[in-house]
């Protein structure tokens, strides 16, 4: 029992006070909770343990969708320019017919070139803005929205970067265009483990189901 001013027993107000301050004293000051966070090691490991290749019925339909969107596009630019270069090759036939000497009539030419080239510039850059953003920006097209599938990363398992989505786009493009793209899409019949086609080895992905 403590003594007040004068010697006096303190008050029963004072005795509380002075026991709140010695037991707020002693305890410790209390950490606001804070919810765990990931590991992104652990979590980078966890996604590539649950991911697996798609099965190669699905990436066949969802490349058959992709292909119809891109060569109905490319269709809208090819026909007219197609026929008129028909019309240009038969022309040059109609004239060589005409001299009355023989004459070769080669179907390539100045202006054959020119539509050539225009058919082929609106199938690369369209499929650069249909299947390259998209592949970067959400791993996937339309095709492969349909059908669940999605293009990841080898490694971080996330959607390839800008780059590997167009590096990606043009190895199946182009090698399609001089009628070796077969090769590189049948790859994935024997690949192991990814089942990755030559378009998937070149940008380093694969596709998951």
């Amino acid at each position: 029992m403590t003594s007040g001013p004068g010697g006096g027993q303190s008050s029963w107000a004072q005795q509380v006070h002075h026991l709140a301050g010695t037991s707020g004293a002693d305890e410790q000051p209390v950490a606001p909770w804070k919810p765990p966070v990931e590991d992104p090691f652990q979590a980078a490991a966890r996604r590539q343990a649950a991911a697996r290749p798609a099965a190669l019925g699905k990436r066949l339909a969802a490349r058959l969708i992709d292909t119809v969107v891109i060569g109905a596009v490319t269709a809208v630019a090819a026909v007219p320019l197609g026929a008129q270069a028909l019309d240009h090759i038969q022309g040059k036939i109609d004239e060589a017919k005409l001299s009355g000497r023989t004459v070769t009539v080669w179907l390539l030419d100045g202006t054959t070139s020119t539509y050539l080239g225009i058919i082929l510039a609106v199938l690369l850059l369209f499929g650069v803005l249909y299947e390259a953003l998209p592949t970067a920006k959400w791993g996937r097209t339309l095709g492969k929205r349909l059908l669940g599938l999605e293009v990841r990363d080898i490694e971080a398992h996330e959607a390839p970067s800008f780059g590997a989505a167009l590096r990606r786009w043009l190895v199946y493009s182009v090698p399609g265009l001089l009628c070796v793209g077969l090769i590189g899409v049948l790859w994935c019949l024997f690949d192991k483990p990814w089942h990755q086609c030559w378009h998937d080895k070149a940008a380093h992905t694969f596709v998951a189901g």
